[in-house]
């Protein structure tokens, strides 16, 4: 057990109503549309062959949505924590300082502990919050992280050792 790699597996929620009309969200809590709940159905199916030991999303209701839909389809009853320092960055805590700190606050404070204990985590979070993750765990320079493009109902799956190094990085959609 002491050298079992862990999986962090980093979604994001899927279309929005907001979304879908094409503005900026941020804290505003809307639902998924339809489409969404698809991609998140899809989402699932990428990583159906995983098992998961905890979920953690953040406070907003869609991707509190798609969580619960992957749930569904992967047939996991998980332990979830709903976290706000997950919540979209433009009106949460972070208002104010820089979006990479938040890799100090949730990367290393909050799931840290479980990829060291060699537990596979789900994370369904918002494109900003995982741009920041990513940022944070493949050493993405500054000036480089805007290119950075998540899709909506993407999986992003990071292979990594106990000491939180990527051995394997996917991309699901």
């Amino acid at each position: 057990m002491l050298n079992r790699k862990a999986i962090l597996a980093l979604v994001r929620h899927g279309q929005s109503e907001w979304n879908a009309k094409g503005l900026w969200t941020g804290l505003v809590d809307v639902s998924l549309t339809e489409k969404g709940r698809q991609e998140a159905r899809q989402a699932a199916t990428l990583i159906n062959e995983l098992t998961f030991h905890i979920a953690f999303t953040s406070n907003l209701s869609r991707a509190h949505q798609t969580l619960e839909e992957m749930l569904t389809v992967l047939g996991l009853q998980l332990p979830i924590t709903r976290h706000q320092a997950l919540n979209e960055r433009h009106y949460g805590i972070h208002t104010g300082k820089n979006k990479w700190e938040v890799k100090k606050q949730v990367g290393d404070e909050e799931f840290h502990q479980h990829i060291i204990a060699g537990k596979n985590v789900l994370l369904v979070a918002h494109g900003n919050t995982i741009r920041a993750l990513v940022k944070h765990l493949e050493g993405v320079a500054d000036d480089k992280i805007a290119q950075v493009e998540i899709a909506t109902g993407e999986v992003l799956l990071y292979h990594l050792n106990r000491q939180g190094k990527i051995l394997k990085k996917e991309s699901r959609r």
